[in-house]
């Protein structure tokens, strides 16, 4: 079974597709249970549960409802966007946004640790390339998704000798409704779509029997 965080639209949304149409058994979540709907019901084998990562009692209630079956791999792309000069900047959306990509990273491999630390389970965080290189005009969001690619590298270490494996994804510009819901306003007709980005990103995710790709780049062309 294949758990995806954030799959009520874009990436984690047309990764859940392209695996249910292999045959996979996927569980989806997300905050809003109205879109999770809309991406299962194409699909028998996609199982909505909505949850809020940030919510450390949400988190539990998405493991305890997966209890009956231990999934192999986990994509965690939920995440939001916030930008504009740090003057502009408000701190209630800071605040919003550091909960939705750190609080809910943290909490999400918290638990999976917990649970599942002697289980060979890859757990993929999907950040962005905010978090390899500093960008005039998206400083908290830089800030957010360093802070995850730090917390990722550390756990690695925690987890050295364990069979769960992280593995760390930094997409580029996607053609998706992140950018209309993050306030910046820009052409993205030239970004991959969500589609494109899914399926490089399944083709890296594939491993042999002693090796995997341990950090991924998605760069648009």
């Amino acid at each position: 079974m294949i758990l995806i965080t954030g799959a009520s639209s874009g990436l984690g949304a047309a990764l859940a597709t392209q695996y249910a149409e292999e045959g996979h058994t996927v569980t989806i979540s997300g905050r809003s249970a109205e879109r999770l709907h809309t991406v299962s019901e194409q699909h028998t084998n996609i199982h909505p549960i909505a949850a809020d990562l940030a919510n450390e009692a949400s988190v539990t209630m998405l493991f305890d409802k997966l209890s009956a079956s231990t999934p192999n791999t986990v994509i965690h792309c939920a995440g939001s966007g916030y930008f504009g000069g740090i003057d502009t900047q408000q701190a209630t959306e800071i605040n919003t946004l550091l909960e939705n990509n750190v609080t809910s990273t943290i909490l999400l491999v918290r638990e999976l640790v917990k649970r599942y630390r002697d289980k060979k389970i890859n757990v993929v965080i999907v950040m962005s390339t905010a978090a390899l290189a500093a960008k005039a005009g998206e400083s908290t969001y830089c800030a957010a998704k360093w802070a995850v690619r730090g917390f990722i590298e550390s756990i690695r270490l925690e987890l050295k000798n364990s069979p769960m494996k992280l593995i760390a994804v930094y997409p580029g510009g996607m053609d998706t409704d992140f950018w209309p819901s993050s306030g910046k306003t820009l052409d993205t007709s030239s970004f991959m779509s969500a589609k494109e980005a899914a399926g490089m990103l399944k083709q890296a995710l594939t491993a042999s029997e002693h090796g995997y790709i341990s950090d991924i780049t998605i760069q648009r062309g």
